[in-house]
């Protein structure tokens, strides 16, 4: 039996622009037909169950404003729901994924945090089971490759410089799910292992460095496609020492994340970034540690423990005590924001929440926007942006009433 699920009603952000009164066919994990292709047409014919062999239902949205968008992708996260990737449990790392799932999160990379490398390969060891599992998209290591002076909520004596054989220890611990690796190319051995991961189909990301403008410009030649949580944990713009922001703003083969929480990032700069990157390049990320989805209170966040007060994470003792410490964000939230705080439009929020990301991960044929043949990833907003509906891969995970 064919399951056949049309949501009608809505305004549905396509890749080609918004489509008000539009309607969304799923047929089974895919998308069998959007409002702007042919397919709709047959579709239609079998919305009441007419065709044989099928089972259908229909989501009248119609009267409500209501919004479907494609799943939301987060390329940078540690943790949520009281859980940690970097625990090394799956069914921590289950739980952390569930509560991001609920949030619109579809698809999710497991972000690590700096620890000993062999604690960092038993805990790609686990991710990977499950990113071959299908619950996850891959790994990201943050650390232990990083600056000492933008170590961040990163256990200072825990860095190393990421010599080549330590980089390739950590690719192969992760067994074809390493997806990005965090490292300051100014260190020694910083470009190589830039070619490294280039070389080996691994994002090498340029974060928590010290980095000038002319070393991040030679870690771009070596290969580096991504900004690790542009303006924090790296020198700040200066006009006569422009620094890795300007470098990595400027270069058309970069894209940038961004934390939209209104903690990390002000609304001014992230218009900066938006204005000279555009929609293409930005990805937003949550970089959320265990208390997203959570109450305050004490969390761990790999060897070290994180106080969260008024939502706001941060390091509660130790040489880094008070620094940020990751975020309590969920990318419902971060949409709702970039539209209504940044303004936002709705398509250039929908590509850096899904297609930007999608692009990064190499899974723009599968995931990222509403088309026909991709996964059935999608969520509903109501007309405050608020999240009323979350699918994933044809199935309900937040399944939105209807009167």
């Amino acid at each position: 039996m064919v399951e056949r699920t049309v949501l009608a009603g809505a305004r549905v952000v396509l890749p080609t622009g918004v489509v008000e009164d539009g309607r969304v066919t799923v047929e089974g994990r895919r998308i069998a037909a959007t409002t702007d292709t042919h397919a709709d047409t047959h579709a239609d014919t079998h919305a009441n169950g007419s065709g044989s062999g099928e089972r259908a239902a229909t989501l009248d949205f119609s009267g409500k404003g209501y919004w479907i968008v494609p799943g939301f992708v987060d390329m940078h996260v540690h943790g949520g729901g009281g859980a940690s990737f970097s625990a090394g449990d799956p069914e921590e790392a289950l739980t952390a994924i569930r509560t991001h799932r609920a949030h619109g999160t579809t698809t999710m990379v497991a972000s690590t945090v700096t620890g000993d490398l062999d604690d960092l390969a038993r805990q790609a060891a686990v991710l990977s089971e499950l990113t071959e599992q299908g619950d996850l998209a891959g790994i990201h290591f943050e650390g232990p490759f990083i600056s000492p002076h933008r170590c961040g909520a990163h256990q200072p004596e825990l860095l190393r410089d990421p010599h080549p054989a330590d980089v390739r220890k950590l690719i192969d611990a992760a067994r074809g799910a390493a997806r990005m690796m965090t490292l300051a190319p100014e260190l020694a051995g910083g470009l190589d292992s830039v070619r490294l991961l280039a070389d080996h189909g691994v994002i090498a990301a340029v974060g928590h460095t010290d980095s000038s403008y002319e070393a991040t410009l030679d870690a771009i030649e070596a290969g580096a496609t991504v900004a690790t949580h542009l303006f924090n944990a790296m020198p700040s713009l200066m006009h006569r020492a422009p620094g890795p922001i300007a470098a990595l703003l400027e270069d058309e083969r970069v894209t940038v994340e961004l934390i939209n929480d209104g903690t990390h990032l002000h609304p001014a700069v992230l218009e900066l970034a938006f204005a000279r990157a555009g929609a293409d390049r930005v990805a937003f990320i949550t970089d959320a540690m265990g208390a997203a989805g959570m109450s305050d209170g004490m969390y761990p966040l790999g060897p070290m423990s994180v106080e969260v007060k008024d939502g706001v994470a941060r390091i509660a003792d130790g040489p880094t005590a008070g620094s940020i410490a990751g975020s309590t964000l969920t990318l419902d939230t971060a949409f709702k924001r970039a539209v209504t705080i940044d303004g936002l439009p709705v398509g250039d929020a929908v590509r850096a929440l899904s297609a930007t990301p999608a692009r990064l991960l190499g899974a723009a044929g599968r995931i990222g926007s509403l088309e026909p043949g991709k996964d059935a990833d999608l969520v509903v907003l109501d007309a405050s942006y608020d999240l009323v509906g979350v699918m994933r891969k044809g199935d309900w995970v937040v399944r939105p009433e209807v009167h």
